[in-house]
């Protein structure tokens, strides 16, 4: 039995004809299976009553079980480090672009010309995902680097 996300890096003797015959691709999990995915990993966390964990199985769309895992965890770490004793909507906030987009790189110094490029470049990804129709909702516009991002 193999599995992987990567049927190119099998062994070519794994792939010869009666070997493997059947492969079975599992897709990522839509909005309602995000959310079952989500119930299950905060069942046991402290959760505030006022989360709103629909709203993030809709924003976590191409997320898979094991993201959705993480940002639950992630949730919980921001919690602990504020002294709190329970999960509330900006600990899940935080986790979610902590995972999705990465950490923020507060030791990157910008100059002021670079922090206002990056305030208009950034600015043109808010107008045009508010003004296209089939787009998701603008979260966050910020200028602050996250991962590979600049802002």
């Amino acid at each position: 039995v193999a599995a992987t996300n990567r049927v190119d890096v099998l062994d070519p003797a794994l792939l010869r004809p009666g070997r493997f015959d059947r492969r079975v691709n599992i897709d990522l999990p839509d909005r309602s299976d995000r959310l079952a995915i989500l119930k299950v990993h905060f069942n046991k966390k402290p959760l505030e009553v006022s989360v709103d964990l629909d709203a993030l199985a809709a924003k976590t769309a191409g997320s898979s079980g094991a993201d959705l895992a993480n940002i639950t965890n992630e949730s919980a770490i921001v919690a602990a480090r504020n002294n709190r004793k329970t999960i509330i909507q900006s600990d899940v906030t935080a986790a979610f672009e902590k995972v999705a987009i990465g950490p923020e790189r507060k030791s990157k110094v910008m100059n002021d010309n670079d922090k206002e490029m990056t305030a208009y470049h950034e600015a043109g990804h808010a107008l045009v995902g508010h003004v296209l129709p089939d787009s998701d909702m603008v979260h966050k516009v910020t200028i602050i680097p996250r991962g590979g991002t600049g802002g």
